[in-house]
């Protein structure tokens, strides 16, 4: 137990959202969105003019903060930026992939479920049962 990650305990943390217009406009809607003093989003929108370095920097930026508790990102646009979504493990904030209105939701991509998969896999194996 003392490899436990302490998980911040403040009043509040926030949903993080990087996803298409419709997508984060509906979580908008339903109360996610933040802005703070100094003019910072929790979310930003992706479209045809928003640049993969934009999506990384604001992808890093939110799993750096330490108000920030989920970030829900678009299986589409988590794809342009795989690397950095595949290769983070920190419990906090979570990365949960969602599908998008254009873009249905592919299991084989999600990097959340490969590492169940990987887990239960890695466990049946260790414990003798398949």
């Amino acid at each position: 137990m003392a490899n436990r990650v302490q998980i911040p305990t403040s009043n509040s943390a926030f949903i993080a959202m990087i996803a298409d217009e419709d997508t984060v406009i509906g979580f908008l809607m339903a109360g996610v969105g933040n802005v703070d003093l100094r003019r910072k989003t929790n979310y930003l929108i992706v479209d045809s003019k928003t640049t993969v370095k934009q999506i990384e920097d604001t992808f890093k930026e939110f799993t750096t903060r330490e108000d920030i508790a989920v970030v829900l990102i678009s299986q589409y646009v988590a794809n342009m930026i795989r690397f950095l979504v595949d290769s983070y493990n920190k419990p906090v904030p979570a990365i949960l992939e969602i599908p998008s209105k254009d873009h249905p939701y592919d299991p084989a991509h999600d990097s959340v479920l490969s590492r169940v998969k990987y887990l239960f896999s890695a466990e049946s194996v260790a414990s003798g049962r398949r």
